[in-house]
């Protein structure tokens, strides 16, 4: 006998979100995806400025999972291999200390950036995403009490009820579905469950030095496009431009460590900025001012303490939660853990 067509509510467009709601949606589910930003993507995010585009959030992605390997040949040639010339960084000065050795799971990144895959595995859905919608409370139908029903908060303020979910799921950060959780008084067994997920901060600064194109230079600074850093302030820098398919002005991303970025969560991001391009040339020796400045901060950037299974699932109540955290910090995490979720509820 056919499995009846349930209404599913999905808050977050990430990639775990986004590989939930298609998963479902191929199973014949109708599906509602709820993302409080103006594009789908969460930290798989692309910044666009005039001097060309950052990967902001994450900044490539392995494959290890078959399932995932599958769902990319989806995308055919939307994703390629980033050869980088990875290093070691040894101290403040940019000394290396080693060059870090390929893996054989090589760096992939979508084209022309990091937010292009979950866009297009988003795009089938796009009359079912309902962008600049952050869910602000989850309670029982008013109608069907069987049901449940979600109010949310438009980019203008308006206020508008979304009603009739079988189940709803939630594709967030540990902290804010444990907040939208307990902020609602549904499901608290769920919500005590993330207690022990930790995540961190992280500040990000994006540098664009198109002094590098118009003076015929190939790039500025070291011959090396990314490097892991043990710099107090600095955990990662790449060369966004070394990316296959990006734009040729030079343009650098730069990732705070956790705990800098903790001690300075709160801090203006002015002061952030001009902290981080004080580091950036310690460790790099590119000393030129920079055309573009600008820094972000991720307050749920990179998983210290995993939950240690794929999802939360209270059958019972059709409440749901996925993630990164679930596994650990990669995107292929995210895909996982929204897929195993999305597959445990299409078989209840």
């Amino acid at each position: 006998m056919p499995r009846q067509t349930r209404r599913i509510a999905i808050v977050g467009a990430g990639i775990a979100g986004i590989s939930c709601a298609r998963t479902l949606a191929q199973a014949g589910h109708e599906v509602v995806v709820f993302e409080k930003s103006r594009s789908c993507g969460g930290r798989m995010a692309t910044r666009q400025t005039n001097f060309g585009s950052f990967d902001h959030g994450a900044q490539y992605f392995t494959v290890r999972d078959t399932r995932f390997a599958l769902a990319l040949q989806t995308a055919p040639g939307l994703c390629k291999p980033w050869s980088a010339n990875t290093v070691q960084l040894l101290d403040a000065f940019g000394r290396v200390a080693s060059i870090l050795k390929p893996t054989t799971q090589p760096h992939w990144v979508p084209s022309p950036g990091m937010n292009a895959l979950v866009q297009h595995w988003a795009a089938p859905l796009a009359q079912q995403i309902e962008l600049n919608t952050q869910v602000t409370r989850i309670e029982r139908d008013a109608v069907h009490p069987h049901a449940w029903q979600l109010r949310t908060r438009g980019a203008d303020d308006s206020q508008l009820v979304y009603s009739g979910f079988d189940a709803v799921l939630l594709a967030l950060p540990s902290v804010q579905a444990q907040q939208l959780l307990s902020g609602s008084a549904v499901a608290p067994q769920l919500a005590s469950q993330l207690d022990a997920v930790q995540v961190a901060p992280c500040w990000t600064l994006m540098l664009a030095f198109p002094q590098a194109l118009q003076a015929n230079l190939s790039h500025l600074g070291p011959q090396w496009n990314a490097a892991r850093s043990t710099h107090h302030r600095i955990a990662w820098v790449a060369r966004e431009s070394s990316k296959p398919g990006r734009e040729r002005i030079e343009r650098w991303t730069v990732q705070a460590s956790a705990a800098w970025s903790q001690e300075h969560l709160e801090d203006d991001a002015l002061r952030v900025q001009a902290k981080l391009l004080k580091a950036f040339a310690e460790v790099t020796g590119i000393r030129a001012e920079p055309s573009h400045a600008l820094a972000h901060r991720w307050r749920y950037a990179q998983t210290l303490q995993a939950l240690g299974r794929s999802h939360l699932w209270d059958a019972s109540q059709g409440i749901g939660i996925c993630g990164d955290f679930c596994l650990g910090r990669r995107v292929e995490d995210a895909f996982v853990s929204g897929l195993e979720l999305a597959l445990k509820v299409a078989s209840n």
